[in-house]
């Protein structure tokens, strides 16, 4: 299966899949709103509004795993996200990244190798996934910035090819 083929929700049960943005570049983050990497939500909107018209979108993916950091509803999702950093990406309903009832999603997602070559379970809140309009993934750890110059690299990439 191919993540094109997975189904998926948004934060309001609405049914959508990753082959609504087949011929785009797409970021897709799992985010938590009472994270220490929660800041990463003002660089993850950046680049929307930098690359949103030109191809790209940010996919943002609730997940309550980690120290129970997304403790939210979807509405109060919702709310932290638009107030606090304006958003205006789409957001998936609440998800789990790892363990025995892992998305389906993750479960492709995390085959990939990072840079080092590490492959295997999400580490953190805000783990990158840069679908390709290729349908190639690149991975970007926790703490490398929505704006690191290695991410810019790969979206600008996707985005000229």
């Amino acid at each position: 299966m191919s993540v094109y083929d997975i189904p998926l929700r948004t934060l309001t049960g609405d049914p959508i899949s990753l082959a609504d943005y087949r011929d785009q570049a797409v970021l897709v983050v799992n985010v938590a709103s009472k994270c220490g990497l929660t800041p990463q939500y003002a660089g993850l909107e950046r680049l929307q509004k930098e690359y949103g018209e030109k191809g790209f979108t940010v996919l943002g993916v609730p997940c309550n795993q980690f120290l129970g950091q997304e403790p939210g509803s979807a509405e109060e999702i919702q709310t932290f996200c638009s107030t606090s950093y304006g958003v205006t990406f789409p957001l998936l309903e609440k998800t789990e990244v790892n363990g025995e009832d892992r998305h389906p999603l993750y479960s492709e997602l995390t085959q990939v190798a990072d840079a080092e070559g590490e492959s295997g379970d999400v580490q953190w809140n805000f783990e990158k996934f840069l679908i390709g309009k290729d349908g190639q993934i690149t991975r970007f750890r926790p703490r490398t910035e929505p704006e690191a110059p290695e991410v810019l690299a790969a979206i600008e990439a996707q985005l000229s090819a």
